[in-house]
């Protein structure tokens, strides 16, 4: 794997789905980065996150370094402008600005759709996940205590939003 560098972020589409899922199942595996247990299917995936707000960073043999979609929060009108997003990114590969290029992506394509907030939910153990976002602009605006058991333990979930200073 290359770093961000010699990343091209590209969409992410059904071509990369056997690489991001693996990626996801990674950050399952890990134990901080969900409350999933395994990863969707690539039907389920492909059609719970937005087309336009999805993005793959891969290197110059096509290897997906990592990947960042966005979910719409509601069907409610007044929420038409929030989403809420993942990013992950493949273990040999962090540490080299591919969160960041993705993020960085993820928000142009939004402010470019309209979209006012992009908001997360982080257990407060991946620092490294909130370092970036904090990075990216992203505030806490609070956590919520003992949310849901993840394996059999209680767990606190960080929220996080970023408020685009373009869309008003």
């Amino acid at each position: 794997m290359s770093g961000a560098r010699s990343a091209v972020v590209v969409p992410l589409t059904a071509d990369h789905a056997e690489q991001v899922l693996a990626i996801y199942q990674a950050g399952i595996d890990e134990g901080d980065a969900t409350f999933e247990t395994s990863p969707p299917s690539w039907e389920a995936f492909d059609a719970a996150k937005l087309p336009d707000h999805r993005f793959a960073a891969v290197d110059g043999s096509g290897a997906v370094l990592g990947w960042v979609a966005a979910s719409a929060v509601s069907d409610r009108c007044a929420y038409a402008g929030v989403v809420e997003h993942s990013v992950y990114v493949h273990p040999s590969a962090r540490g080299r600005g591919v969160a960041s290029t993705l993020l960085e992506a993820l928000v142009d394509s939004t402010e470019r759709a309209g979209i006012w907030t992009i908001q997360s939910g982080v257990f407060p153990e991946n620092t490294a996940s909130l370092a970036v976002h904090r990075r990216a602009g992203f505030r806490v605006i609070g956590t919520r205590e003992r949310i849901g058991r993840h394996h059999g333990i209680w767990r606190d979930v960080v929220l996080i939003e970023r408020r685009s200073p373009a869309v008003t």
